[in-house]
């Protein structure tokens, strides 16, 4: 497994479930700030709506939009994670109502567990974790994960 690293920039990852649209760009707006200075990869519709936002308030960034997430645009974003590409992932989700891509929404989820990707998906996680104090220590490197068999004898 590769090694992981925090760059002062970061890339992160911004998804949200259209019942959470609204959440998440008022989220980006309140942090634009922060925000402006990282890489911002989105799904297809969250990222035009923050484009939106932002070009509204006058606010520049570097936001690159996917495919929207019920035509692929989760999977792109779960591959750029095995990819290592990611460094932080913001995943507002619709826990309310039944999503038809269901099994890219796991798998991305999945893929940030699996390697080690910080992912928020509310918005209180995700104040706590774009304001970690860890961002900016040049000498914390996440841990790789361990995956070894338990031995319960």
């Amino acid at each position: 497994m590769k090694r992981l690293y925090l760059d002062k920039r970061l890339t992160i990852a911004i998804v949200a479930h259209d019942q959470r649209k609204v959440d998440m760009v008022e989220w980006t707006t309140f942090n634009a700030d922060t925000l402006s200075k990282h890489k911002l990869i989105c799904t297809g519709t969250t990222g035009g709506l923050i484009k939106s936002a932002f070009d509204e308030r006058g606010i520049e960034a570097d936001i690159i939009c996917m495919n929207s997430g019920p035509l692929g645009g989760d999977a792109e974003i779960a591959a750029m994670v095995v990819r290592h590409e990611i460094n932080l992932a913001i995943f507002l989700i619709d826990d309310l109502n039944p999503q038809p891509h269901e099994a890219d929404i796991q798998m991305l989820l999945r893929q940030c567990r699996i390697h080690n990707v910080p992912i928020a998906c509310n918005r209180y996680s995700a104040d706590l974790m774009i304001t970690s104090a860890l961002w900016d220590d040049e000498t914390y490197v996440p841990t790789v994960p361990k995956y070894v068999k338990f031995n319960r004898d």
